[in-house]
C-alpha cells in the first residue's frame, strides 16, 4: 500500500496541459500531487487556495502539479479539449501545472495503491522522493511548512494520521462493496417510480447495514412521502430521530437529514399528521441550535439551517425564520470566501427561503430571486393562538 515514507510513483500522463512536463521529482524539492476534476465542487474550490500556496512557497522549493484523471468524455480527445477550454475560461492565470491522463494509470498507481476512495486528494512528496502526506487540500496549511522544513514525515503526529486515513479509506471502500449490490437494485426501481420495489432494496441494505445513513434516510422518505404509509412511516421516522438524537460525531447531520423528511421547503409536507410533525420539529430544531447556535463560530449553517428555518417560519416565528437564513448566508464566505460558482449551488434555496419568508425579492451580488406565492400564504396554516399572537 501507498502510505507514507513509501517512495512516490512515477508520473505518467497523456498530456500536459498547463506548464512544462515533469518526469521525475527533483531533490530537495517537495511536490504536492493533487488529483481533482472539473465536476468535482471541492476539487474546484480548493483550486485558489493551491495556487495561493504555489505563490507563498514557490521560493521554498515547493511545487504544485494538478492531476486530472477522472474527467469524463466518450474519448480522451474530447475530454483533452473540454479541460483545455474549462481551464481557459475559469482560471486563464493558473499559476502551477496541470496534467492530463484518460488511461487510468495515474489512479492506478496513486490512488488506488493508496485505498483513497475519492477526490479531490492530496499527495506530498518530499525532498527525498518520498510520500509525506495523503489526504484532503484542506489539510495543507497546517502539514505543508511542517514537511517543508523536514519534521512532518517521521513525526508520530503523521504516523497517527497516516493509520488514521487508512483506517477511514478501508471502511470505506468496506461500505462502498456492500451498498453497490442495493443501490444496483434501488436506482432502476426510483427511475421507474416502482416504490414497493424501492423500499424492498431499501430495507434489504438496512439488513445489512442497519446504522448507513444513505438507507436510512432513504428508507423515511419512501414510507412518509412516496407510499405515504403512516402506520409504518410514523415509527421509524421517531426511530430515526432518536438515534439522530444519540449520535456524536455525526450527530448534526443526522439531525438534519431527519429533519428534511418533515421540513424541507422543496417537499409538500400537508399530508403528515401535524402535530406529530411539529412536536418532531422543535426537537430536532433545537438540538440543532444548540450544537451549531447562530451565534457561535460552528461552520456550514449553510446546509443545517434551511428546514430550521422553515420549522420556525411554518410555527409562526417569521422573524427567527429570517435570522436563521441570515446567518446561513454569512456562513457562506467562514472561514474564507467561497467560489462563486459554487456558493450559487447553496444560495438559491436560501435566497428563495428569504424571500419567501419576506414577500420580497432577495439578493445577493447579481443573484437574485423572487418569492413564491405556495409558500406565502403558510401563516394561513399557523395554529389558531400563533397567527393572534403573529396579529
Amino acid at each position: 500500500m501507498l502510505r507514507i515514507e513509501s517512495p512516490a510513483p512515477p508520473i505518467k500522463v497523456d498530456t500536459w496541459l498547463r506548464g512544462e512536463p515533469i518526469t521525475n521529482f527533483q531533490p530537495g524539492k517537495v511536490c504536492l500531487v493533487e488529483f481533482w476534476a472539473t465536476w468535482c465542487g471541492p476539487c474546484v474550490a480548493a483550486i485558489p487556495h493551491l495556487m495561493q500556496l504555489q505563490e507563498k512557497y514557490q521560493d521554498s522549493g515547493f511545487e504544485v502539479v494538478g492531476i486530472a484523471a477522472s474527467e469524463q468524455a466518450p474519448t480522451a480527445d474530447e475530454a483533452r479539449t473540454k479541460l483545455d477550454a474549462w481551464l481557459t475560461e475559469r482560471f486563464p492565470n493558473l499559476n502551477y501545472r496541470i496534467a492530463f491522463d484518460f488511461t487510468g494509470e495515474m489512479n492506478r498507481l496513486w490512488m488506488q495503491a493508496s485505498s483513497s476512495p475519492g477526490i479531490p486528494e492530496s499527495f506530498l512528496v518530499d525532498g527525498d522522493g518520498r510520500i509525506a502526506f495523503i489526504g484532503h487540500p484542506a489539510e495543507l496549511n497546517e502539514v505543508l511548512p511542517k514537511v517543508l522544513n523536514g519534521s512532518w514525515r517521521s513525526s508520530n503526529e503523521a504516523r497517527a494520521a497516516d493509520i488514521r486515513r487508512i483506517a477511514t479509506s478501508q471502511r470505506t471502500a468496506r461500505e462502498r462493496a456492500r451498498t453497490k449490490p442495493i443501490y444496483a437494485k434501488l436506482k432502476p426501481a426510483t427511475q421507474t417510480e416502482d416504490w414497493p420495489a424501492a423500499l424492498s432494496a431499501v430495507e434489504e441494505g438496512l439488513a445489512l447495514m442497519p446504522d448507513y445513513i444513505g438507507f436510512r434516510q432513504t428508507q423515511a422518505n419512501l414510507l412518509l412521502h412516496k407510499l405515504r404509509d403512516m402506520q409504518s412511516g410514523l415509527p421509524v421516522m421517531r426511530q430515526l430521530v432518536e438515534d439522530a438524537i444519540n449520535k456524536k460525531n455525526e450527530a448534526v447531520s443526522w439531525m438534519v437529514m431527519a429533519l428534511n423528511q418533515l421540513f424541507d421547503p422543496a417537499i409538500d409536507n400537508a399530508h403528515l399528521p401535524r402535530a406529530e410533525r411539529f412536536a418532531i420539529g422543535n426537537t430536532l430544531s433545537e438540538q440543532i441550535l444548540t450544537l451549531n447556535p447562530p451565534d457561535g463560530d460552528g461552520r456550514l449553517k449553510f446546509r443545517c439551517y434551511l428546514p430550521v428555518a422553515q420549522y420556525y417560519h411554518e410555527s409562526g416565528n417569521n422573524a427567527r425564520a429570517i435570522e436563521l437564513i441570515e446567518a446561513a448566508l454569512e456562513s457562506l464566505d467562514i472561514p474564507e470566501p467561497m467560489p462563486d460558482h459554487i456558493k450559487q449551488t447553496h444560495l438559491s434555496p436560501l435566497l428563495q427561503a428569504l424571500a419567501d419568508y419576506t414577500g420580497e425579492n432577495a439578493c445577493c451580488g447579481d443573484f437574485c430571486v423572487a418569492p413564491q406565492s405556495r409558500l406565502l400564504n403558510t401563516k394561513a396554516e399557523w395554529p389558531h393562538e400563533q397567527r393572534l399572537q403573529k396579529a
